[in-house]
Protein backbone atom coordinates (compact mmCIF):
# COMPACT_ATOMS: atom_id res chain seq x y z
CA UNK A 1 0.00 0.00 0.00
CA UNK A 2 1.01 3.59 -0.61
CA UNK A 3 2.06 5.48 2.50
CA UNK A 4 -0.39 8.06 3.82
CA UNK A 5 1.83 10.23 6.02
CA UNK A 6 2.20 12.85 3.27
CA UNK A 7 -1.54 13.38 2.88
CA UNK A 8 -2.60 16.99 3.34
CA UNK A 9 -5.67 17.12 1.09
CA UNK A 10 -8.59 14.72 0.66
CA UNK A 11 -10.97 15.07 -2.28
CA UNK A 12 -14.26 13.28 -2.70
CA UNK A 13 -16.31 12.38 -5.72
CA UNK A 14 -19.99 13.36 -5.37
CA UNK A 15 -22.52 11.17 -7.20
CA UNK A 16 -22.69 7.61 -5.81
CA UNK A 17 -19.95 8.45 -3.31
CA UNK A 18 -21.62 11.00 -1.04
CA UNK A 19 -25.19 10.47 -2.23
CA UNK A 20 -27.17 8.01 -4.35
CA UNK A 21 -27.46 9.97 -7.59
CA UNK A 22 -29.11 7.13 -9.49
CA UNK A 23 -31.95 6.96 -6.99
CA UNK A 24 -32.61 10.69 -6.76
CA UNK A 25 -32.30 11.10 -10.54
CA UNK A 26 -34.93 8.44 -11.20
CA UNK A 27 -37.15 9.82 -8.45
CA UNK A 28 -36.93 13.33 -9.93
CA UNK A 29 -37.60 12.07 -13.45
CA UNK A 30 -40.67 10.17 -12.23
CA UNK A 31 -42.11 13.36 -10.76
CA UNK A 32 -41.29 15.26 -13.95
CA UNK A 33 -42.85 12.55 -16.13
CA UNK A 34 -46.06 12.76 -14.14
CA UNK A 35 -46.15 16.52 -14.77
CA UNK A 36 -45.40 16.01 -18.46
CA UNK A 37 -48.35 13.61 -18.75
CA UNK A 38 -50.60 16.15 -17.03
CA UNK A 39 -49.73 18.74 -19.67
CA UNK A 40 -49.74 16.32 -22.59
CA UNK A 41 -52.24 13.52 -22.04
CA UNK A 42 -52.42 10.71 -24.57
CA UNK A 43 -50.88 7.43 -25.58
CA UNK A 44 -47.48 8.87 -26.51
CA UNK A 45 -46.85 10.33 -23.05
CA UNK A 46 -48.41 7.29 -21.37
CA UNK A 47 -45.90 5.07 -23.16
CA UNK A 48 -42.94 7.25 -22.19
CA UNK A 49 -40.78 5.76 -19.43
CA UNK A 50 -38.06 6.99 -17.11
CA UNK A 51 -35.61 4.63 -18.80
CA UNK A 52 -36.41 6.15 -22.18
CA UNK A 53 -35.93 9.65 -20.76
CA UNK A 54 -32.51 8.60 -19.47
CA UNK A 55 -31.59 7.21 -22.90
CA UNK A 56 -32.63 10.49 -24.53
CA UNK A 57 -30.61 12.52 -22.04
CA UNK A 58 -27.51 10.41 -22.65
CA UNK A 59 -27.79 10.72 -26.43
CA UNK A 60 -28.24 14.49 -26.15
CA UNK A 61 -25.15 14.72 -23.91
CA UNK A 62 -23.11 12.86 -26.53
CA UNK A 63 -24.38 15.16 -29.30
CA UNK A 64 -23.57 18.30 -27.30
CA UNK A 65 -20.18 17.12 -26.01
CA UNK A 66 -17.59 19.80 -26.63
CA UNK A 67 -20.23 22.45 -27.34
CA UNK A 68 -22.30 22.59 -24.15
CA UNK A 69 -20.66 21.87 -20.79
CA UNK A 70 -23.29 23.11 -18.32
CA UNK A 71 -25.16 20.02 -17.09
CA UNK A 72 -28.36 21.92 -16.34
CA UNK A 73 -28.41 23.20 -19.90
CA UNK A 74 -27.83 19.68 -21.21
CA UNK A 75 -30.76 18.48 -19.10
CA UNK A 76 -32.94 21.26 -20.57
CA UNK A 77 -32.07 20.16 -24.12
CA UNK A 78 -32.87 16.60 -23.08
CA UNK A 79 -36.36 17.65 -21.99
CA UNK A 80 -36.83 19.46 -25.30
CA UNK A 81 -35.83 16.28 -27.12
CA UNK A 82 -38.12 14.21 -24.89
CA UNK A 83 -41.08 16.41 -25.77
CA UNK A 84 -40.21 16.21 -29.45
CA UNK A 85 -40.08 12.43 -29.10
CA UNK A 86 -43.79 12.45 -28.23
CA UNK A 87 -44.65 15.07 -30.85
CA UNK A 88 -44.59 18.24 -28.75
CA UNK A 89 -42.41 21.22 -29.65
CA UNK A 90 -42.65 23.50 -26.62
CA UNK A 91 -39.46 25.07 -25.25
CA UNK A 92 -41.36 26.81 -22.48
CA UNK A 93 -42.73 23.52 -21.18
CA UNK A 94 -39.26 21.98 -21.45
CA UNK A 95 -37.90 24.79 -19.29
CA UNK A 96 -40.64 24.24 -16.70
CA UNK A 97 -39.97 20.51 -16.62
CA UNK A 98 -36.26 21.18 -16.25
CA UNK A 99 -36.89 23.48 -13.28
CA UNK A 100 -39.14 20.89 -11.65
CA UNK A 101 -36.57 18.16 -12.19
CA UNK A 102 -33.72 20.25 -10.76
CA UNK A 103 -35.80 21.21 -7.73
CA UNK A 104 -36.26 17.58 -6.74
CA UNK A 105 -32.81 16.55 -8.01
CA UNK A 106 -31.28 18.70 -5.28
CA UNK A 107 -33.93 18.99 -2.57
CA UNK A 108 -34.63 15.25 -2.36
CA UNK A 109 -31.01 14.08 -2.17
CA UNK A 110 -30.26 11.78 0.75
CA UNK A 111 -26.66 11.57 1.90
CA UNK A 112 -25.22 8.18 2.69
CA UNK A 113 -25.19 7.83 6.49
CA UNK A 114 -21.38 7.71 6.72
CA UNK A 115 -20.84 11.04 4.92
CA UNK A 116 -21.30 13.71 7.59
CA UNK A 117 -19.58 11.70 10.37
CA UNK A 118 -16.44 11.12 8.30
CA UNK A 119 -16.30 14.71 7.03
CA UNK A 120 -16.55 15.95 10.60
CA UNK A 121 -13.69 13.69 11.64
CA UNK A 122 -11.36 14.46 8.73
CA UNK A 123 -11.87 18.21 8.44
CA UNK A 124 -9.86 18.93 11.58
CA UNK A 125 -6.67 17.43 10.11
CA UNK A 126 -7.03 17.75 6.34
CA UNK A 127 -8.14 20.15 3.63
CA UNK A 128 -11.34 18.63 2.23
CA UNK A 129 -12.62 19.14 -1.31
CA UNK A 130 -15.26 17.97 -3.77
CA UNK A 131 -14.03 16.84 -7.21
CA UNK A 132 -16.92 15.86 -9.44
CA UNK A 133 -17.98 15.26 -13.02
CA UNK A 134 -21.52 16.06 -11.87
CA UNK A 135 -23.15 19.23 -10.58
CA UNK A 136 -24.06 18.39 -7.01
CA UNK A 137 -23.52 21.78 -5.40
CA UNK A 138 -22.77 21.09 -1.70
CA UNK A 139 -24.99 23.86 -0.40
CA UNK A 140 -27.93 22.36 -2.31
CA UNK A 141 -27.15 18.81 -1.23
CA UNK A 142 -27.12 19.26 2.53
CA UNK A 143 -23.38 19.90 2.81
CA UNK A 144 -22.90 23.66 3.21
CA UNK A 145 -19.51 24.83 4.47
CA UNK A 146 -18.07 21.30 4.39
CA UNK A 147 -15.51 21.75 1.61
CA UNK A 148 -12.54 24.06 1.24
CA UNK A 149 -12.76 23.76 -2.55
CA UNK A 150 -15.34 22.51 -5.05
CA UNK A 151 -14.33 21.60 -8.58
CA UNK A 152 -16.78 20.56 -11.30
CA UNK A 153 -15.67 19.20 -14.65
CA UNK A 154 -18.05 21.56 -16.44
CA UNK A 155 -16.01 24.47 -15.07
CA UNK A 156 -12.60 22.97 -15.85
CA UNK A 157 -13.49 21.79 -19.34
CA UNK A 158 -12.35 18.19 -18.86
CA UNK A 159 -13.74 15.24 -16.94
CA UNK A 160 -12.14 12.75 -14.60
CA UNK A 161 -10.00 10.72 -15.20
CA UNK A 162 -8.30 13.58 -17.08
CA UNK A 163 -5.28 14.78 -15.13
CA UNK A 164 -6.52 18.37 -15.41
CA UNK A 165 -9.20 17.74 -12.80
CA UNK A 166 -6.75 16.44 -10.21
CA UNK A 167 -4.15 19.09 -10.97
CA UNK A 168 -6.86 21.73 -10.54
CA UNK A 169 -7.66 20.27 -7.13
CA UNK A 170 -4.00 20.50 -6.15
CA UNK A 171 -3.83 24.07 -7.42
CA UNK A 172 -6.81 25.09 -5.31
CA UNK A 173 -5.52 23.29 -2.24
CA UNK A 174 -1.90 24.37 -2.67
CA UNK A 175 -0.49 20.86 -2.53
CA UNK A 176 1.55 18.45 -4.60
CA UNK A 177 -0.21 15.47 -6.18
CA UNK A 178 1.54 13.09 -3.77
CA UNK A 179 -0.15 14.97 -0.91
CA UNK A 180 -3.63 14.39 -2.35
CA UNK A 181 -5.88 11.45 -1.58
CA UNK A 182 -8.98 11.02 -3.74
CA UNK A 183 -12.01 8.87 -2.93
CA UNK A 184 -14.66 7.78 -5.40
CA UNK A 185 -16.90 4.93 -6.52
CA UNK A 186 -15.60 4.77 -10.10
CA UNK A 187 -12.51 2.78 -10.94
CA UNK A 188 -12.28 4.42 -14.35
CA UNK A 189 -12.90 8.03 -13.36
CA UNK A 190 -11.72 8.28 -9.79
CA UNK A 191 -9.10 5.59 -9.22
CA UNK A 192 -7.50 5.68 -12.66
CA UNK A 193 -7.43 9.48 -12.60
CA UNK A 194 -5.81 9.67 -9.18
CA UNK A 195 -3.31 6.96 -10.07
CA UNK A 196 -2.39 8.82 -13.23
CA UNK A 197 -1.13 11.89 -11.40
CA UNK A 198 0.52 10.10 -8.50
CA UNK A 199 -2.19 10.85 -5.95
CA UNK A 200 -3.40 8.23 -3.46
CA UNK A 201 -6.50 6.49 -4.79
CA UNK A 202 -9.30 5.06 -2.69
CA UNK A 203 -12.04 2.98 -4.29
CA UNK A 204 -15.34 3.18 -2.43
CA UNK A 205 -16.89 -0.19 -3.23
CA UNK A 206 -20.04 -0.10 -1.12
CA UNK A 207 -21.59 -3.19 -2.73
CA UNK A 208 -18.45 -5.36 -2.80
CA UNK A 209 -18.49 -5.75 -6.58
CA UNK A 210 -15.65 -7.62 -8.23
CA UNK A 211 -12.96 -5.52 -9.87
CA UNK A 212 -12.49 -6.90 -13.37
CA UNK A 213 -10.91 -3.78 -14.87
CA UNK A 214 -7.23 -4.17 -14.14
CA UNK A 215 -7.31 -0.73 -12.48
CA UNK A 216 -5.75 -1.11 -9.04
CA UNK A 217 -6.60 1.34 -6.24
CA UNK A 218 -4.18 2.05 -3.44
CA UNK A 219 -7.01 1.29 -1.01
CA UNK A 220 -10.44 -0.28 -1.26
CA UNK A 221 -13.16 0.44 1.30
CA UNK A 222 -16.82 -0.46 1.87
CA UNK A 223 -17.64 2.57 4.02
CA UNK A 224 -16.24 6.09 4.16
CA UNK A 225 -15.65 5.57 7.87
CA UNK A 226 -12.79 3.26 6.95
CA UNK A 227 -10.93 6.38 5.78
CA UNK A 228 -10.11 7.15 9.40
CA UNK A 229 -8.12 3.90 9.57
CA UNK A 230 -6.23 4.78 6.39
CA UNK A 231 -5.36 8.30 7.46
CA UNK A 232 -4.29 7.12 10.91
CA UNK A 233 -1.89 4.72 9.23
Amino acid sequence: MTGTKLIKVISFDGDMTLWDFENVMRHSLSITLKELRRHIPGQASADLTVDRMIEIRNSVAIELKGRVVDLEEIRFHAFKRTLEFIGCYDSSLAADLNSLYLKHRFEDIELYPDVIPVLDILRSDFTIGLLSNGNGYPERCGLPDRFSFVIFSQDVGVEKPHSGMFLEACRHAGCDTCELMHIGDSLKSDVSGANGVGAISVWLNRNAVQNKTGIVPDYEIRSLLELTEITDG
